[in-house]
């Protein structure tokens, strides 16, 4: 893992996803070196300044970005843009609800994305999925070389957002292998909580339905080979949504999360690593709680106890052999329950191979092709 900050585990692990999404080592590099004191205040404290760096990097990218389109060099400019959504999007996820300026670092970034998508290859079409009375917004990566393609749906943990897939190469990684990606940003995560207010709930099978009945009015969509794959706590929301939506075909989780109900009360005790800063608030807020007991009332629903054994297709479980937020015995619970699946695979990450921590942010491109050949293998 890339270590820029000596004793701030969430600034590092930003620092990583941000490197592992898109970012460049001299560009984050620059903007570690100059929070090396702030980092020592704290992961909360110090955030706003957090903030400030990571967006004025992301302001340069994007003037360079408009410069570039300007002058006739498209591919240029979206090579900028998602530059620039990558540190808008790590300056903008940090910070707490209540912090104003976030609200419009994720608006550039998301148009940064947008205009990167337009102006460029970028391999993403921005689609809406039709949602009790609304949409969710969503992006297909399309296989290549295929007209119809088995696709594997991507949903996303507590604190990642869509973006985070197309910006890392990991749609691609898919798409290479003949497999299209349907990147989701359901209710509590991404563009759906943030602009469109539609926070989380635990049973994710509620939200797969429309998703699997939107990819079966696509004709380049092979909807008998039709799969679910999520990271961090997506490894709770894909089981389950594999567990009854029973058209998806394979279930991967890119990191074990068994019984994320049982966590909360270890992370009340401060036994583990958060994923966050302003860790309390940003769980109310994603699953529309509004005070810490109300949701420590709803957490216990986030289990897969008693739901694994309902898992009927391959399965797959990968987590970080040095996870420190979610613990291995999670990885091992999961697979041993998982007692009906026809294929199952318990994989950890090591430190020799890269991808050992938390959702394998600190090598992302390790854990995507291993999961995509496994996926390629039994889709």
């Amino acid at each position: 893992m890339f270590r820029a900050f000596p004793n701030n585990y969430v600034w590092n692990l930003s620092a990583n996803i941000a490197l592992n999404t898109g970012g460049l080592i001299d560009e984050v590099v620059r903007i570690c070196d100059s929070l090396v004191d702030a980092s020592e205040l704290g992961d909360d404290d110090g955030t706003e300044q957090f903030f400030r760096a990571w967006c004025d990097m992301a302001d340069k990218l994007r003037a360079r970005a408009e410069r570039a389109d300007s002058a006739g060099h498209p591919l240029s400019a979206s090579d900028f843009y998602l530059r620039s959504w990558v540190y808008y999007q790590t300056a903008e996820r940090m910070q707490s609800r209540s912090y104003a300026p976030r609200w419009e670092a994720y608006k550039l970034g998301l148009d940064s994305m947008h205009r990167a998508i337009d102006v460029g290859d970028v391999n993403a079409e921005l689609v809406e999925v039709p949602y009790e009375g609304v949409t969710l917004p969503a992006y297909l990566v399309k296989a290549r070389g295929v007209d119809k393609a088995p696709v594997m749906v991507f949903y996303n943990g507590l604190d990642s957002t869509k973006e985070m897939v197309i910006g890392g190469g990991i749609g691609d990684q898919f798409a290479r292998r003949g497999i299209s990606v349907l990147v989701v940003d359901h209710p509590g995560s991404g563009e759906a909580l943030r602009l469109r207010g539609l926070t989380g709930y635990h049973d994710s099978e509620r939200w797969s339905a429309p998703v699997i009945d939107y990819l079966e009015t696509r004709s380049d969509v092979d909807a008998d080979r039709i799969g679910v794959v999520a990271w961090s706590l997506g490894g709770y929301y894909a089981p389950r949504a594999a567990a009854f939506e029973k058209r998806f075909k394979l279930c991967v989780a890119w990191g074990a999360n068994y019984n994320w109900g049982e966590l909360q009360k270890r992370r009340l005790a401060k036994e583990g690593d958060r994923p966050v800063p302003h860790y309390w608030d940003h769980v109310q807020w994603v699953f529309g709680k509004e005070s810490l007991e109300e949701f420590m009332e709803f957490a216990p629903l986030m289990t897969l106890e008693g739901v694994v054994e309902k898992i009927d297709v391959p399965f797959l479980i990968t987590h970080g052999d040095l996870d420190t937020q979610i613990p291995r015995e999670y990885a091992y619970a999961q697979y041993e329950a998982a007692v009906n699946s026809p294929v199952r695979q318990l994989k950890f990450f090591t430190a020799e191979e890269g991808g050992a921590m938390h959702a394998s942010a600190d090598n992302l491109p390790v854990a995507a092709s291993f999961i995509s050949d496994w996926v390629s293998d039994h889709l």
